[in-house]
């Protein structure tokens, strides 16, 4: 056999070995984190769109349910109409008067028994008002929470949409008056 020829197939061979070798050892992990952080970040925008469109299949139930129940068009203005009269603007003196610290206007923490990450919760399903937690189920409300996992199984929501109701209403003193008696929410 031809030495000649043997000799810069297996130079070849190795090289190729050393190389393959070489670059798994120093670039292949980069790729992995960038492809990890990209999934990542469309699993959290696939969550949203999904809480999304449950929320937005609910509103289209409820507006159905408004069309078919007799008056329709008159139900959905009264309810606009009672909506817009309870509205009040946010007077954050009276809200420190009463709570002994600054409060942001439609802070959801304050109902007592929400943090910051169920308020992300609930902001996932767009309610962000102290008004839209207000109209909402105490069923919805125990949906979101469970959209968030395990952890969040222990915190009971029965007096949320009552608490965001005083906040949006202004009534702080009396909030704060029964937040004092409740036991976490409770």
């Amino acid at each position: 056999m031809n030495w000649c020829i043997l000799i810069p197939l297996l130079v070849g061979l190795i090289s190729a070995i050393l190389g393959y070798l070489l670059g798994k050892l120093l670039g292949g992990s980069g790729d992995n984190d960038a492809y990890n952080a990209r999934i990542a970040s469309l699993e959290a925008d696939l969550k949203v769109c999904k809480a999304s469109r449950i929320r937005l299949e609910s509103d289209l139930s409820s507006a159905k349910s408004s069309l078919s129940s007799g008056s329709g068009a008159a139900n959905m203005a009264s309810s606009f109409a009672g909506a817009a009269a309870t509205a009040i603007a946010f007077d954050g003196a009276a809200a420190k008067a009463a709570f002994g610290k600054k409060v942001k206007e439609n802070d959801l923490t304050v109902v007592e028994g929400i943090g910051p990450k169920i308020q992300e919760l609930f902001h996932n399903f767009d309610v962000k008002t102290w008004a839209s937690l207000g109209a909402t189920s105490v069923e919805k409300c125990q949906e979101v929470l469970e959209s968030g996992g395990a952890r969040f199984k222990m915190h009971n929501p029965k007096t949320w949409p009552k608490q965001a109701g005083l906040a949006a209403a202004g009534k702080w003193q009396e909030l704060k008056d029964w937040q004092d008696a409740l036991d976490g929410g409770r």
